[in-house]
């Protein structure tokens, strides 16, 4: 009897270094769906990485609807399971996070893929004024088999690279899952994606915000699961790499409105007073129709970009820009139906030029080549100009709402 109970507490988990006279300094949570397979060795690790390291802790289960016991494993391992019903990654972590009563909050998957002995490295670069602080998969060695080829060589790097490239983020793996931040940080990104992009959306958003980031080497392994990780490589990658594209309306809608209409511009200007000939290929009339489609297409782009811009920040999905509320301090309702008013009037004036070169050949025939060097420009100065009157308008109600 006396072995039979010493088998049994050695089975038991031992407390955490945390009692209710402490407050917990940090909240190990777990997103969960059926992970019994995993679950009990990701807790175990956990605790014995903070017990080794004194730190005052929690660990909570976020539970999204498990049916294979996982609640039950966690309970017995004296890990805090909140439900969270809403589906998805992104909503088991919000709805974990916000429970969590620690300080700090180290987030990683219960799929037994982490390392969470790592997790005091984490802690120690959040005390020492980091706001977010990232695993490198790539800086602290990935296991073989622990991730696909598609992902580990083109998934993770270019989604990574894009990141990195449209929001000068310094970090160098996006979607590590092993990740800790302050509760205050976590407060301030307001993140509201609810799939696997929430991973991304941390990091856009923390650089965005100007929040103090670090990365510190973690490893991953093949996960201990039987069955087919919740992951899907296409699907979710699209997600990442949709979610990266509508955060940066600059890089989505801006740049290539701006390179397009330059380019319809010195393609209009080229062909404008008359055919030109490259070798034995002319240029003429119809490659001007498509040098006004792209300023067109061009300007609507920049309007997009600014329309996006503008609804961001008001529904608190960007952060405020500086450079765009002192830019709207000048450019208002007025001076855009102006703009667009001048842009109708030269449309107007050249269409009256036209037609009156018409008529003065009684409305016969004319030189197809000459008369659509007159109908070509008129036609867009006309589109251009109600597109800038229609934008400003838009742009009024956009403000309406932000103010």
């Amino acid at each position: 009897m006396g072995v039979a109970l010493k088998s049994n507490l050695q089975n038991q988990p031992a407390p955490l270094p945390s009692t209710q006279a402490e407050p917990v300094e940090l909240s190990v949570v777990m997103p969960c769906l059926n992970e019994a397979e995993t679950l009990e060795a990701c807790i175990r690790k956990a605790q014995r990485a903070l017990r080794e390291a004194n730190i005052a802790a929690e660990i909570v289960i976020a539970d999204n609807g498990s049916t294979d016991g996982s609640v039950e494993i966690a309970e017995r391992l004296g890990a805090r399971v909140v439900r969270v019903e809403a589906p998805g990654y992104g909503n088991a972590l919000m709805g974990g996070i916000a429970a969590a009563s620690g300080r700090y909050i180290v987030m990683g998957d219960a799929d037994d893929s982490y390392d969470f002995s790592h997790v005091p490295q984490f802690v120690d670069q959040l005390r020492k004024g980091a706001d977010i602080v990232m695993g490198n998969r790539f800086r602290g060695g990935i296991a073989p088999g622990a991730m696909p080829f598609l992902h580990r060589y083109l998934g993770n790097p270019v989604l990574s690279g894009i990141g990195k490239l449209l929001f000068k983020s310094p970090i160098g793996d996006f979607h590590c899952g092993l990740r800790g931040f302050s509760k205050t940080a976590f407060s301030r990104m307001e993140l509201r994606t609810t799939g696997m992009e929430f991973a991304s959306e941390m990091v856009v958003k923390a650089t965005l915000l100007g929040l103090a980031l670090a990365e510190v080497p973690t490893s991953l392994s093949p996960d201990g699961r039987s069955r087919r990780p919740h992951l899907r490589t296409w699907r979710d990658g699209w997600r990442h790499l949709r979610f990266l594209l509508l955060y940066s309306p600059r890089w989505l809608f801006l740049y290539p409105g701006i390179v397009l209409m330059l380019m319809g511009c010195l393609l209009g200007l080229w062909l404008l007073p008359a055919p030109r000939h490259v070798g034995n290929v002319t240029f003429d009339v119809h490659t001007l129709v498509y040098a006004a489609a792209f300023v067109l297409i061009g300007f609507q782009a920049i309007a997009f970009a600014v329309f996006t811009k503008f609804f961001a920040i008001s529904e608190g999905l960007l952060p405020p820009d500086p450079t765009l509320d002192k830019l709207f301090r000048y450019i208002t309702l007025e001076v855009g139906l102006g703009a667009g008013g001048l842009l109708t009037g030269a449309g107007l004036m050249t269409s009256a030029y036209a037609l009156g070169a018409w008529g003065s050949r009684h409305f016969g025939a004319l030189d197809y080549s000459h008369t659509m060097r007159l109908v070509i420009p008129a036609a867009l100065f006309l589109a251009l100009g109600a597109q800038t009157i229609f934008a400003s308008f838009f742009m009024s109600v956009l403000g309406l709402r932000r103010r």
